[in-house]
Formats: C-alpha cells, structure tokens, sequence
C-alpha cells in the first residue's frame, strides 16, 4: 500500500482545495476592493486591491503546479513572480500619478474596507500555514498571504491618519509601502524559484 501514490494524491487534493478557496477569496476582495478604491479615491486601497489580482494570478499558476514536477512548480512560481512584479510596478505609477495630479482620499473607505480586506487575508494565511513547505508554488502562496495581511494592516493605518490629519499624504505613502511590498514579494518568489531550479539534478531540468 505504501507505494500506490495514495499518500501523494491526498496531499495533491488538499493543495488544490486550499488554492481554490485562496483563488476564490482574492479574486472577490480585487474586484470589492479596487471599486471602493476607485469610489472613495485611495491609492492604497487601489494598489491593495492589485495585490490581491497578483495573488489570484499566483495561486491559479499554483493550481497548475499541484502534482506536476519540481521543475514545473519553479516555473509556475516564476510566473506568479512576474506578474507580481508588473502589477507593483502599475500600483506604483498610480502612486506617482495621483501625487503629481491630485487625489481627495475618503479615510471611512479605507478603514472599512482595510479592516474587510485584514479578515480575508487572515482567513487566507490560516488555510496556506499548512501547506507552506509543500514546494515552491506552496511556499510563493505563503509569501503572498502572509504580505497581504501586513499591506491590509497598512491600510487601516493610513486610513486613521487621513481622517485625524485631514491630508492626503498618508493614504500615497501607504500606496508606495503597499507597492513596495508587492514588488519585493515578487523578487523573493523569483529568487527562490532559481534556488530551486538550481537545486535540481541536471535530468530533472526541462
């Protein structure tokens, strides 16, 4: 019994299920969040919101990953990495951009959905904890989470200092954190898809 591959299956089916509801939660928050970011006129609720698109865009690489070869877990990985990077870069510029043209950030908005955001990102980082030395992949959707909860967090800050200081200025330099984080969560996943890739004996390379 020990070598029908049961073991590995069961372990492939829990990752998947665990995905699915990281996939599922994430995709929900970018659409509410990036509205009501757009609606109450926050940078970090928009660039917050991208984080969330990168993590769906993460774990549904992750999916394709489970039950496949090391080598194919580095480049799902990789690409979750990517396009991390790119959407930092995109919530970045908007950073830019609203501090050269102006931006009127409502602190209720930021709060509210700041504190949403931090209970589904929590709920996330609870389902990961498990299966976050489960492989690269795995380890990518841990980084992401785990980012997630300190960006929302973040949120809630910058939300209480726009409405006790009547300024805009919180709300962009939560936006260029929140950008930060993303985009370093980006080059980590990428730096430790190379180890992996690295680490792998030369006929297990595609």
């Amino acid at each position: 019994m020990s070598d029908c591959g049961c073991e590995f299956e069961a372990k492939d089916q829990t990752q998947r299920q665990a995905l699915y509801w990281l996939l599922g939660i994430n995709g929900v928050m970018f659409l509410t969040e990036f509205g009501v970011g757009m609606l109450g006129g926050s940078t970090a609720l928009i660039a917050d919101s991208l984080d969330n698109f990168a993590d769906a865009a993460v774990y549904s690489a992750g999916l394709y990953a489970v039950g496949r070869a090391a080598h194919h877990k580095a480049r799902a990985a990789s690409i979750g990495g990517v396009v991390q990077i790119l959407l930092a870069l995109f919530a970045l510029s908007e950073v830019v951009r609203r501090t050269v043209m102006g931006s009127n950030p409502e602190s209720a908005y930021m709060i509210l959905m700041g504190l949403a955001a931090l209970a589904a990102n929590t709920v996330c980082l609870l389902i990961i904890a498990r299966h976050r030395d489960g492989g690269v992949h795995m380890r990518a959707s841990w980084i992401f989470s785990a980012n997630d909860v300190i960006a929302n967090v973040g949120v809630i800050i910058g939300g209480t200092l726009v409405y006790y200081l009547d300024t805009r200025i919180p709300d962009l330099i939560i936006g260029l954190i929140v950008g930060l984080i993303v985009l370093l969560g980006g080059v980590q996943i990428l730096r430790d898809a190379r180890r992996t890739t690295a680490e792998m004996p030369s006929s297990a390379a595609p």
